[in-house]
Order: structure tokens, then C-alpha cells, then sequence
């Protein structure tokens, strides 16, 4: 194991000038490809078409590999299984290929793909966040139980997309043929703030992190909350969640403590889930906060999410940490460049990663 306090200065060893770190053109891949070659390493961006300039166009990144999809990843995995090359995945992982696929591939991978079997389905996902004693909304199986507002939530990481609010079981019935052929969840809708926590944890050192917190612009249900309530009596606008932007937030210091615990506890019962590692690496917990300062668990992301994306040069709170810039990115690379100074690459792998 690493001691915790050789985290606080970067490791002087050029270890990651043999590896390369990869990853989709999209999410949060410029800030761990940044991060990465912050670390010393080489960087590879798995781009479409017309993402391709983009990425070129950032010295940072040494090499682009053009795919008319994302979802043709798949074809490009021999070629990358015969390189020394690390995957970090992120949410257009999960949106774009499938949990076979993820499974199948051999390619040295940052995380625990166990994990991913929980936060992809919703009913699983649930079972985790009561294991580990969050409180969570109440959630509906049927439209015909609903007696107070929901919100209707596609399985997937689209972003917002598709999600509806739904005053009651009335007005879910009327609207239940747009949902025709699509998996979903009726969960309760709280009022409050919607807080996101980035937060990381370190296999090498059993340590946890808040890296960073942020809320999220999403069209156009954010534009209609401008509007007066009486002025929007007969627009026939239906509210859309469909995140365009985040942006950073800072919580009391006196709610902290609560966060970190949640933090906590949903890795140590990952743990018990998916043992023996569990969940590590990058993570976020999506809460809602009432009046009353409880927090509500809406859901959990086993990865990197895009809210980080604000803080490519840090945030207040990866500063208390390091006093110099540290993205989740940058996070993610020290990670697995400790893990190779240290000769223990494995404890940050996937278990299915075939090493070069």
C-alpha cells in the first residue's frame, strides 16, 4: 500500500512515459487526457468525426483515432488490447456501449466493471444506495400507485434526456404513450437543491476524497422556473431536463461532514456488494437538498461524471488536498501512477485487464 501523504506531491518517476492513457472524445475526456499527460503519460483520443478536429487541436493529446461512432469502439479493441494502453471510461461508456461490451474487453481498464452491473439498473442501484443507509425518494412501480409529483427517469446515461415531471397518476396516464417501449422509474420529486458530489476513492490507500460539487443547467425546465407561475398558466411548454451546462457549487461546511459520510458509506457497501474491491476511483452521488438541509440520494454514477469538468484546474476542495491544480482527471492519472511506482497496477485495474 501508499502511504496517504505520497499523494500530496506528484511522483517524480517517469513510470506512465510507457503507457498510454485512452478514452472516447467526449464527456470529461479533455480533462483526463489533460490530467494524464500532467502525469507524465502518453494520450490517445478515440474521437468521431466530427468531434476529430477538436481533439486534435489540443497539444495535450498525442494521438486521435477517428470512428464514424461511438458505439464502433468496439472494433478498434484487438488493435489497442496488442498496446500498452489504459482505458478511463466515462458516462459516453455507458451510453454507448453495453455492459457485454464492457465485459468483453480486455484492455486495461481504471475501475471495477462489477460495479457498473448496480449503477446500470435502477432496481439494483436502489438496493445499493438502502445498504449503505441514504436516504432515498420513494420510488412507484405502477402509474395508478402515484399520489404526489414524480419525476419519470429513462435507464441510461443520456443526460436528463426524456426524463418527465408528472403532477399525479391522472396526468401520467395521459401522458404514459410517450414512455411505449422504454425502460423507466416513477421516483418521487423533491423539492430542493439539486447537488452533485464528486468525490474519489483511492484503492491504493483506502482513503476518500470530495473532489468537487456542482449543479446543473438543464433546458428548458431551468428557463421555465424564471417564468412566473401565473404567466405560465396555458403555455404549452413541457418541462425538459436535458443537462446543457454545469456549474460550480460550494457547500456549507457545516453540511460536509454529512457528505463525506455518504461517501463513505456507499463505497463500504459496494464493497460488501462487489467484493472484494468495491467501488474506487471517481464517483458522484446526485442528491437533492430540502429546506430542512437533509439530503436526499437521487442516484449514484460509479465513474467520472461531466459535472467535473468545471474544475480542470481544481476546485476549493481538491486544494485542500494538494495545494496545486488536481482535476478528477488529473485524480484519476496520479492514481495509476502511484499504482505503478509502486508495482501494484493491478489494484486499480479491473479484474479482467490482461496487463502488457
Amino acid at each position: 500500500m501508499i502511504a496517504p501523504e505520497l499523494l500530496l506531491t506528484p511522483p517524480q518517476a517517469k513510470t506512465g512515459d510507457f503507457y498510454t492513457i485512452a478514452t472516447l472524445g467526449s464527456h470529461s475526456a479533455l480533462q483526463i487526457l489533460k490530467g494524464a499527460r500532467d502525469e507524465g503519460f502518453r494520450t490517445l483520443a478515440i474521437a468521431n468525426r466530427e468531434a476529430e478536429r477538436l481533439y486534435r487541436s489540443y497539444a495535450f493529446v498525442d494521438e486521435v483515432i477517428a470512428i464514424d461512432q461511438y458505439s464502433d469502439f468496439m472494433s478498434l479493441v484487438p488493435e489497442l488490447e496488442t498496446r500498452k494502453v489504459i482505458i478511463v471510461p466515462h458516462g459516453s461508456f455507458v451510453a454507448y456501449l453495453s455492459l457485454e461490451d464492457h465485459k468483453q474487453m480486455r484492455i486495461p481498464y481504471f475501475g471495477n466493471k462489477a460495479v457498473l452491473d448496480w449503477e446500470s439498473s435502477r432496481e439494483l442501484q436502489r438496493q445499493w444506495l438502502t445498504r449503505a443507509g441514504l436516504r432515498i425518494p420513494r420510488q412507484f412501480r405502477t402509474g395508478a400507485e402515484i399520489d404526489r409529483p414524480v419525476i419519470v427517469k429513462l435507464y441510461g446515461a443520456q443526460g436528463g434526456k426524456g426524463y418527465m415531471f408528472v403532477r399525479d397518476a391522472h396526468d401520467f396516464e395521459q401522458r404514459a404513450g410517450k414512455l411505449a417501449r422504454q425502460n423507466y422509474i416513477l421516483q418521487e420529486y423533491i423539492i430542493g437543491v439539486p447537488a452533485y458530489i464528486h468525490y474519489f476513492y483511492s484503492s491504493l490507500t483506502g482513503k476518500l476524497e470530495i473532489m468537487s460539487m456542482d449543479r446543473r443547467y438543464e433546458t428548458n425546465v431551468d428557463s421555465l422556473g424564471r417564468i412566473p407561475a401565473a404567466a405560465q398558466e396555458g403555455m404549452d411548454v413541457e418541462p425538459s431536463y436535458v443537462v446543457v451546462g454545469n456549474a460550480p457549487l460550494v457547500l456549507r461546511e457545516s453540511m460536509l461532514a454529512h457528505a463525506y459520510r455518504m461517501g463513505e458509506d456507499v463505497v463500504r457497501a459496494s464493497q460488501e456488494l462487489c467484493p472484494p474491491k468495491g467501488l474506487f476511483g471517481a464517483f458522484c452521488i446526485e442528491t437533492i437538498i430540502t429546506p430542512d438541509t437533509q439530503f436526499y440520494v437521487m442516484e449514484i454514477s460509479a465513474r467520472i461524471v461531466a459535472g467535473t469538468n468545471p474544475f480542470i484546474d481544481g476546485s476549493p476542495y481538491s486544494y485542500l488536498n494538494y495545494s496545486e491544480p488536481m482535476s478528477t482527471g488529473r485524480r484519476i492519472a496520479r492514481e495509476i501512477k502511484n499504482a505503478l511506482l509502486s508495482n501494484n497496477l493491478p489494484a486499480v485495474l479491473d479484474d479482467s485487464s490482461r496487463l502488457r
